[in-house]
């Protein structure tokens, strides 16, 4: 395992900026505590039927070199959602660096003769984000390109990087089955999902079902009849039953005109999910395993006979902002303390974060309460300012062109696609029942950039019924 970056202090000259920065900008935050939202925000909020008192906002010159232009209820704390990203994302860019991997790990216990290894196969991950079906099959071929095409003894997981508490899928909303509940894994294989794939074939009159990956031990029907329902509820239509995790079943219909559509689901066996997977890979790929894959660690003194690395983190940061990837956040936010630590677990992390967070804020604003650096959680908070503030940090700091090109661009990509704003803009969205939000950056006409933060918590809260007032206010921030 190569050795993992430390953390550097910042030099002395910016750490005296940004030190400068959070004292006035804390001054003139609360001489402006109340500052009015522009007038078409609050009517795009009154169409709404959003109350004034349910935002935040907080707007400002990227570079803190001016008092907010808006600072509405700008120290009151509330849940970002999926905003809450920024904070876990900056902070993994910070201290390990945009170009820091994760390796994933393979020893061989036993003796290779002739295609056969008479002994075990060691897996070992390390926190990968971005294990997906493709690079697990390359690292399977690598595999056999030592000479090994079965395997006597088992396919053992080390997934010990990690020390989780118990997860239970279906807490959050009640649906186990979305991949955004999956949890973290140190050995995370395609996010923990199964993508199935529907393609209609009308002379046969079925839509043949294709599954990545496959999955040792599950039986997966090959087709689902078509019907002529209207596809705007295709997934209902087709009647899925994934109660049974050793089964996947379609009870009614996939509809001829929706074309082809990729469905993904996490399976309801959640911590078996990695196992069949490999097992599933490996045989699809002419590999024979006489034992089966279990859970296990790495004999002491056993070296890797090689191991893979993932995509540098500045990649890995760009899918988890631009598409919101919960899980991938996650295995951010634990590799944290894994770095540190020698191992991942939410309190050291959580810890790890509080101390980042007060050498690069300063004593004038509190850390975030951050849960599992996802912002799935009902329990996360933050403050518009304080969000605001950690943004103008990154700005002036050397990983910001890594951190705002992960960010969507309204009106183009990412989960910022839908946005009708017409000013240029990066921006994070989040999204819970009761929860919306925005931060991020805006380019204004006169090439200033801005900071611009505003977040809903209302029952009538939603990305749809925020949108136009998000979009009022990138337009107003752009106009300056």
């Amino acid at each position: 395992m190569p050795p993992i970056p430390s953390h550097r202090p910042l030099p002395r000259r910016l750490r005296a900026a940004i030190t400068a920065l959070a004292l006035t900008t804390a001054a003139w935050a609360s001489a402006h505590a109340q500052a009015a939202l522009p007038p078409e925000v609050s009517a795009a909020l009154a169409r709404a039927r959003l109350p004034a008192d349910s935002v935040v906002a907080w707007v400002a010159d990227a570079e803190g070199r001016q008092p907010p232009r808006v600072a509405w209820r700008a120290q009151v704390q509330v849940n970002p959602a999926s905003v809450m990203k920024l904070v876990t994302t900056y902070a993994a860019l910070d201290l390990l660096g945009p170009a820091y991997s994760w390796p994933t790990q393979v020893f061989v216990e036993g003796a290779v003769r002739e295609g056969t290894l008479y002994g075990n196969l060691h897996i070992r991950g390390q926190g990968d984000p971005k294990l997906v079906s493709e690079r697990l099959w390359l690292l399977l071929r690598r595999v056999q390109g030592l000479g090994i095409r079965s395997i006597t003894g088992d396919i053992v997981l080390d997934r010990t990087a990690f020390e989780l508490p118990p997860h239970d899928a279906a807490a959050f909303d009640g649906d186990p089955t979305r991949p955004y509940n999956a949890a973290a894994d140190a050995l995370l294989v395609n996010y923990r999902s199964i993508v199935m794939t529907f393609t209609p074939d009308r002379t046969s009159g079925v839509a043949t079902i294709q599954y990545e990956p496959p999955l040792a031990g599950v039986q997966l029907p090959a087709t689902v009849p078509l019907g002529l329902e209207p596809c705007a509820d295709w997934r209902g239509t087709l009647g899925a039953d994934f109660s049974d995790p050793a089964r996947i079943r379609f009870g009614g219909v996939y509809p001829a005109t929706c074309g082809e559509r990729a469905w993904p689901v996490a399976p309801m066996d959640p911590d078996g999910f990695a196992a069949r997977a490999i097992e599933g890979l490996w045989r699809e790929a002419g590999g024979q395993l006489r034992g089966t894959v279990r859970q296990g660690q790495v004999p002491a003194g056993l070296k890797p006979a090689f191991e893979v690395a993932s995509p540098a983190l500045a990649e890995v940061v760009r899918d988890v902002n631009k598409f919101s990837n919960n899980v991938m956040a996650q295995q951010l936010f634990l590799t944290l303390s894994l770095a540190q630590r020698g191992r991942g677990t939410p309190d050291a992390s959580r810890d790890v974060v509080r101390q980042w967070w007060a050498s690069r804020m300063g004593p004038a604003e509190p850390p975030p309460v951050i849960d599992n650096g996802s912002g799935l959680s009902r329990n996360s908070r933050i403050s518009a300012q304080a969000m605001g503030r950690m943004l103008q940090s990154a700005w002036l700091s050397p990983v910001m062109p890594d951190l705002a090109a992960s960010l969507p661009i309204a009106g183009v990509d990412g989960t910022a696609r839908r946005s009708r704003a017409q000013g240029a803009a990066h921006l994070k969205t989040g999204s819970l029942r009761d929860v919306a939000g925005v931060a991020g950056y805006v380019h204004a006409a006169s090439g200033r950039r801005y900071v611009l933060v505003i977040i809903a918590n209302h029952p009538s809260a939603s990305a749809s019924a925020l949108r136009p007032a998000i979009d009022a206010l990138v337009d107003w921030t752009a106009r300056e």
